[in-house]
């Protein structure tokens, strides 16, 4: 169930990375069609795969056939995460519906028609695969209710998205530029992400169990064991609820809520009715520890530290493409720009870190959780006979291996067998409890490590100066394909004028305006480094008097008249410098302090001058 999680995740990271193109691989039209055929295609394979399992159930063993179901699930998910990929990067699907007017006025609606699409896949898939679930697990849930049941499960992983994203577009409509450039700055986008993951942290399990449909469990036997049983141990808790997942009909139980005002113990209706009132403490033993372990916070750290290794390796990605010229070269010839191509790797980088991390890094430690949980029932009951029976009677009744792996659980023979040891030797469990906070000061150690290489290749000049070269790079590759682009020229001469490389941005901006005479930008930036420029050879006031006339006569802005009042104040023109730096102040926009420094310096010049 946890890999719905993620691959709802991955669909987000599929879509925040994508870059729309002014040229799409397809016309629209074509888009859409292909769209629809492939969808249908998938459709098809998919109902054609799970027929075959159906025929093949009576023929091969449960346990057999079980792993083949999941593993038939996974292939199927992977395929819709892999098409869907294509529909964005592929059939640029975004960059057809992105300039509608409410996309554009609310961003969020547009990533939303496309979680949707991700959605639809999968809808698929669980319509295609509901009589097999049926029939390995002897359920008679019914299809609409197997499929809401997988989409809801997966859906709080995208709340908190909804809400960050909501937020944002909200903060960007209303009025408060102060906080919009507050938050523009890496330091105000850090705190307010880290402020709404706490308070999403806090009250998102209330969110999350009305989203699931939970109803608090009724007063009876149950609920009064459960009640006494967290009562002995002073966990506070908000209610104990009745987790209608599947239909209840998983034995399973959960916890969710770092304090008590928000936190919820969560119960199904198979857990209630098909384990010994023992074996439901032993369970609710297991869930309190998740608690007072702390779990439930280091998972919180561990989704910091994932943003913390994102920021900081990925730019090591596209880094590492674009000067891999090979590479390059071959995705050139079949026709990928290079921002394309930087595009896509940075979407395939920013899913190989999540995968990597979750599957690895965080799995390792949820395991691990999970498995200091399993040991907490010896702190409770001094014993852990009734948990033991609960995990064989898991296994039985899910029709499930008991050596089949799980990336966020040890497999259930290896729980079983780690708590006989346990219960031979309680040494085992401060010796689990040592290597997890040994593994926790490892990963912070790391985290900062990681954290301080991510701020200086970011925010440091070393890291600016590999990311100019970079950009340069990507440019040049460009060039080479469009050597009549007039827009890249002027961006290659921006990046030489930074570099103070002036004659080589001279040439650049003059290569831009032969190509196109009226390039406003081009004439703007050749006139501002030929009037300005700290190397007195390369000055030219006449000629930078006269493209700046020409640039003001195409483009008239606030940066361009300031360009041609220093070319009229170079050149002597003091009274023209004044009025025309005037006439830029009044189309200046919200920063304006600039233009007033100028005033004042042409009114002093002039003053000096009058004298």
């Amino acid at each position: 169930m946890f890999a719905n999680f993620f691959y709802f995740i991955i669909s987000l990271l599929i879509y925040a990375t994508y870059q729309p193109t002014e040229i799409p691989n397809f016309s629209v039209t074509h888009s859409l069609l292909l769209f629809l055929v492939i969808l249908i295609g998938y459709a098809a394979i998919t109902m054609f795969a799970f027929q075959r399992l159906i025929q093949k159930i009576d023929r091969g063993g449960i346990v057999r056939t079980e792993l083949r179901f999941t593993s038939l699930l996974t292939r199927h998910a992977v395929l819709a995460i892999l098409i869907f990929a294509f529909n964005v990067y592929g059939l640029s699907l975004p960059s057809f519906s992105a300039a509608w007017i409410p996309f554009v006025v609310i961003p969020t609606l547009h990533a939303i028609l496309f979680v949707a699409i991700f959605m639809s896949y999968f809808a698929i898939l669980w319509a295609c695969a509901h009589r097999s679930y049926q029939i390995l697990y002897h359920s008679h849930i019914s299809r609409r209710a197997y499929v809401i049941s997988n989409i809801s499960f997966a859906m709080p992983v995208l709340l908190p998205w909804f809400a960050l994203s909501s937020v944002s577009d909200l903060i960007q409509i209303l009025p408060f530029e102060a906080l919009k450039n507050f938050l523009s700055n890496p330091f105000g986008e850090v705190l307010f992400f880290l402020v709404f993951l706490f308070v999403v942290a806090l009250i998102g399990p209330l969110l999350i169990q009305k989203f699931w449909q939970c109803k608090p469990l009724e007063t009876g036997v149950h609920r009064a064991r459960i009640e006494n049983l967290c009562r002995s141990v002073n966990l506070g808790y908000r209610n104990i609820l009745n987790w209608p997942i599947f239909e209840g009909r998983i034995i399973t139980a959960g916890v969710m809520g770092l304090v008590k005002r928000f936190r919820f113990i969560l119960v199904t209706r198979a857990l209630l009715e098909l384990l010994e009132p023992n074996e439901i403490d032993a369970v609710i033993a297991h869930e309190i520890g998740h608690v007072k372990h702390r779990h439930l916070l280091y998972y919180l750290i561990f989704f910091i530290g994932y943003m913390v290794i994102s920021f900081s390796l990925l730019d090591l990605v596209v880094y590492a493409l674009i000067y891999l010229d090979p590479v390059l070269q071959v995705f050139s010839r079949i026709g990928f720009s290079a921002i394309g191509v930087t595009s896509l790797t940075f979407g395939l980088g920013i899913i190989a870190v999540f995968l990597l991390y979750f599957r690895f890094i965080f799995g390792f430690f949820m395991r691990n959780f999970e498995r200091q949980a399993d040991a907490y029932v010896f702190t409770m009951f001094g014993q852990a006979d009734a948990l033991i029976r609960t995990l064989e009677k898991i296994a039985l009744s899910g029709r499930q291996s008991p050596d089949k792996p799980n990336w966020h659980h040890f497999s259930i023979s290896q729980r079983i067998n780690f708590l006989k040891k346990c219960d031979k030797d309680r040494a085992l469990i401060e010796k689990h409890k040592l290597k997890i906070r040994k593994s926790l000061g490892i990963y912070l150690i790391g985290l900062v490590l990681v954290g301080t290489l991510g701020y200086q290749l970011n925010y440091g000049a070393a890291g600016q100066m590999l990311s100019t070269r970079v950009f340069e790079k990507a440019i040049r590759m460009e060039l080479e394909k469009t050597p009549d682009n007039a827009d890249l020229h002027t961006t290659m001469g921006d990046l030489y004028f930074e570099r103070k490389l002036y004659a080589e941005a001279a040439v650049q901006y003059q290569n831009a305006i032969d190509i196109s005479p009226d390039h406003a930008r081009a004439l703007n930036n050749l006139a501002w480094l030929l009037a300005t420029c700290e190397d007195t050879s390369i000055r030219q006031p006449l000629q930078a008097l006269q493209l700046a006339q020409r640039a003001a006569s195409i483009d008239r802005q606030a940066h361009v008249l300031d360009t041609l009042a220093e070319s009229y104040f170079v050149n002597g023109d003091v009274r023209a410098a004044l009025t025309t730096a005037e006439a830029a102040l009044e189309l200046a926009g919200r920063d304006r302090s600039y233009y007033h420094h100028q005033i004042k310096r042409f009114e002093k010049a002039l003053n000096s001058a009058v004298k």
